[in-house]
């Protein structure tokens, strides 16, 4: 597997898993219900045309990757977002973009150094 330096392969794994899960959207729309708040499998399911079931092997696979976590709380059991998982997805993405940042500001300096041609003809369309 290729990793990026600093990247353990378990945080690499559980990035495999946390992308993959996020690839459906039912499942990225539980994400962002749970950002705002726990709620129980009921009231995630409530927004969909799903089954309760179907609803309960998306948490499921949230919550394999890490994404989610379920507690009781009296008769209740609530599904609650786990943000240091989405802390690791944030801290790799933003790696990433930094690194892209830095090599096109690179790529910005040496093309600030690369002499003007102003004798050049314009080119000319027919």
């Amino acid at each position: 597997m290729n990793r990026t330096s600093g990247e353990s392969s378990g945080d690499a794994a559980t990035l495999n898993q946390v992308f993959q899960a996020l690839t459906d959207p039912t499942r990225r729309d539980i994400v962002s219900r749970l950002a705002v708040g726990d709620a129980t499998v009921g009231e995630l399911a409530a927004p969909f045309d799903v089954s309760l079931q179907a609803v309960s092997k998306h948490i499921t696979v949230l919550e394999q990757a890490g994404l989610v976590t379920k507690d009781k709380h009296g008769q209740r059991r609530l599904v609650h977002l786990e943000a240091e998982t989405l802390g690791l997805m944030t801290a790799w993405i933003e790696r990433h973009q930094r690194q892209a940042e830095e090599r096109f500001t690179r790529l910005d300096a040496l093309l600030a150094q690369l002499p003007q041609d102003d004798s050049a003809p314009a080119e000319h369309h027919e």
